[in-house]
């Protein structure tokens, strides 16, 4: 089954993947290191190397499953005018608190709430796919309902922040 991701993060997710793969000569030469110093049992030199090697190569198959899956979506070349799509980002007011905010619409795999990137797939982002400017999305959350009103609707280039992650 495809999983949708924008141009950028699959990039970020590749170069990552790409930096991991480099430790792996670094890691094995830590582990030779500290195999040398005697008795395995009881070297936690050893069983450190192993385990954060273990730990790399478990992110790199985590990684390269999520990369083969990735379907890349770039919205910036499909304006949808005002309409809530995947890849938009997204200016919301509480209706509640009157507090704005402006999140952006990602795939599973890219959501960071600290940047304001929420899933398509979370109820929030459900809530909001679809909706046009001016329109009020309810979100039914664990605190309770809240209602946004869509203040702005923008379609990021997301290819072009791609190719500044590639370079």
């Amino acid at each position: 089954m495809k999983r949708p991701m924008t141009p950028y993060g699959y990039a970020v997710m590749r170069r990552e993947l790409r930096k991991l793969k480099a430790m792996r000569p670094e890691l094995a030469h830590a582990i030779e290191v500290a195999r040398a110093n005697g008795d395995l049992k009881e070297n936690a030199d050893y069983h450190a190397a192993k385990d954060k090697s273990g730990m790399v190569e478990a992110k790199i198959r985590d990684y390269e499953t999520k990369l083969s899956v990735a379907e890349v979506i770039d919205t910036s070349k499909s304006r949808e005018a005002g309409r809530v799509v995947f890849g938009a980002e997204v200016k919301i007011e509480d209706l509640d608190s009157g507090a704005e905010r402006t999140v952006t619409i990602v795939g599973a795999d890219e959501t960071d709430t600290s940047k304001g990137y929420i899933s398509f797939e979370s109820p929030f982002g459900r809530a909001l796919i679809g909706k046009e400017l001016g329109d009020v999305a309810k979100v039914i959350a664990p605190g309770g309902a809240r209602e946004y009103e869509i203040m702005d609707v923008t379609y990021l280039d997301w290819e072009s922040k791609a190719k500044e992650v590639e370079s």
